[in-house]
């Protein structure tokens, strides 16, 4: 498979090219794994369905959760920075829901005030590990709360800070976006180690690991296993959070924390917070 590319104007703003990444994963979009995208917004967000809300994606990427939100009921806005995620996304519409009227899609950023502030307001806001891709992760978060109606739900998602393991993975990030010697360096030295670390762990619970990995497939959230890898290796802008820092960030705000689920390591904190102010500062 080809080594995904980053765009980059000097050594210090090198941009990982997630939508090239998702447009690959794309291809792989199946009922299966729209399943399990309905079934991961299902269950933080402690709901069955979706009927009569809103929900805004932020950084739709392939548009797998924007399609879960709609199959679920929602009317739906998504959006990304990046204009292959919103091709991905518009194609990704075309392909399972092409009279959908009440899916519209955006190109755009978090971090544009007056165009966050241009979409409306929403019971849910969702941004699965993009706002730490920013660049300015705080002013994105503080933007991504902005569209939220009174009570509305924000489901976000951010890498968990690791101390100076995020340090060292924040330098494997830029190694990657440094050049093309950078991306071949980086997924020779890591992908053989993920897929054995996976492999091992997949035998010691007794799991059928070919199944998992030499078919790109993960259930958790629908998602690939070897895309979120090259993600994983080249995604950068790269900050990292301590939970305890992003609940007391959106209790100033107004925001009541509803739901966490932690990881024990390098992936993503899922928060999901409740508007109870309705005038947020």
């Amino acid at each position: 498979m080809p080594l995904q590319a980053c765009t980059k104007k000097s050594a210090d703003h090198a941009r990982f090219e997630f939508g090239k990444n998702w447009q690959r994963f794309s291809k792989l979009v199946s009922k299966e794994r729209i399943a399990e995208a309905e079934k991961s917004l299902q269950e933080l967000l402690d709901c069955e369905n979706l009927q009569e809300r809103s929900f805004l994606d932020i950084g739709s990427g392939s548009g797998l959760f924007s399609l879960a939100a709609v199959r679920l009921g929602a009317r739906v806005i998504s959006f990304d920075y990046d204009a292959h995620s919103v091709a991905c996304t518009a194609a990704l519409q075309q392909k399972f829901r092409p009279d959908q009227k009440d899916w519209v899609i955006h190109q755009g950023s978090v971090l544009d005030d007056n165009f966050i502030k241009s979409l409306g307001t929403f019971d849910v806001v969702y941004s699965w590990g993009v706002l730490h891709h920013t660049g300015s992760m705080w002013h994105a978060l503080d933007n991504a709360r902005l569209p939220l109606k009174k009570g509305g739900k924000l489901y976000v998602a951010l890498y968990n800070d690791q101390g100076i393991l995020s340090s060292l993975w924040k330098n494997v990030k830029k190694l990657y976006c440094s050049s093309r010697a950078g991306r071949i360096a980086t997924v020779t030295a890591c992908i053989p180690a993920f897929f054995s670390a996976a492999l091992v762990l997949d035998i010691l619970k007794l799991r059928n690991p070919f199944a998992r990995y030499c078919t790109y497939k993960q259930k958790n959230r629908g998602m690939s296993v070897y895309y979120d890898w090259i993600d994983w290796l080249g995604g950068y802008p790269f900050e990292v959070a301590k939970p305890e820092q992003v609940i007391a960030f959106y209790k100033d705000k107004g925001l009541t924390l509803q739901a966490l689920k932690t990881t024990k390591g390098w992936g993503n904190n899922e928060f999901v917070f409740v508007m109870t102010d309705g005038s947020p500062v």
